[in-house]
């Protein structure tokens, strides 16, 4: 088993910033960060591949940046102009592979996200006021 953990989450005001860790206990080749608000459901936010690829969800684009430490088996996502609209719970989430889709072979957020993400971490708070 893969064990996820993160922090960094908190309460901040409009217009702040904070910085997601997420640390694992073995390599991964996918990990992404994704998020649940109240009453929603789960949305995929940001993924970093092997090769530190990224893609992002176009509600953070701009905003948020998703890097890797390999060597510390560890992402973090840095948030930025943080909006009350990004209020959830974020999640960090893993998995041994990436899967081939359209010719190519990736990490998603979008489609596919049980077939890549085998391991999920308990999830950090993050409220933004206004």
């Amino acid at each position: 088993q893969v064990q996820l953990v993160e922090s960094g989450g908190g309460s901040v005001q409009a217009g702040g910033s904070l910085r997601l860790s997420c640390v694992a206990s073995r390599y991964n080749y996918c990990m992404g960060w994704f998020r649940q608000a109240p009453g929603k459901e789960r949305v995929g936010l940001a993924s970093i591949d092997n090769d530190a690829s990224a893609n992002y969800a176009d509600s953070v684009k701009g905003r948020f940046t998703i890097s890797r430490d390999s060597a510390k088996n560890t992402i973090y996502l840095q948030m930025n102009s943080l909006k009350p609209e990004d209020t959830a719970m974020y999640y960090c989430a893993a998995g041994p592979s990436p899967i081939w889709t359209g010719g190519r072979a990736g990490c998603p957020i979008k489609e596919d996200v049980p077939n890549v993400y085998d391991y999920w971490g308990q999830g950090t708070q993050v409220t933004v006021s206004p």
